[in-house]
């Protein structure tokens, strides 16, 4: 089935694309999500004429993302995590650890944007990347001491 995409689809393309997926896709995830529609004649036009839209409004997104990646450039994140005699975490330090602790720092950065491959389970600093667009990347240092 042909459908148009209404966002960005990490796998499928971006905004405006038409695209060929499973009816079942399509039906199940696509439509319900408000994802795509149906690559009608109308649809097409519809798709054709916000399309400009679209892609000032990508221009203004992409310019605000890449204001914000200078801004957490080199930010380092202190996390303080509770650690075993043999300095080993009880626990481990998390995006959503690493995200609570940005916000108190004034930085609005979305769980969804920190691409943390694994949990962190050792004291130390790491080097965690930030997507805040599709190309606009940024790295910020996150470093696990100890409670003490």
């Amino acid at each position: 089935m042909k459908v148009i995409l209404k966002e960005t689809v990490e796998s499928l393309g971006s905004v405006g694309d038409e695209v060929a997926v499973a009816n079942g896709y399509a039906r199940n995830y696509l439509f319900p999500r408000n994802k795509a529609v149906k690559a009608t004649p109308a649809n097409r036009t519809l798709i054709a004429n916000k399309r400009k839209e679209l892609d000032l409004k990508a221009i203004k997104d992409k310019k605000k993302a890449e204001v914000v990646a200078k801004t957490v450039e080199g930010t380092i994140c202190t996390i303080i995590a509770k650690v075993s005699e043999d300095d080993k975490l009880y626990g481990s330090v998390a995006i959503r650890d690493i995200e609570v602790q940005l916000k108190a720092q004034g930085l609005e950065i979305d769980k969804k944007m920190i691409l943390l491959s694994e949990p962190i389970k050792a004291l130390g600093s790491y080097v965690v990347p930030i997507r805040l667009y599709a190309d606009v990347e940024s790295e910020i240092t996150v470093k696990v001491v100890s409670e003490e």
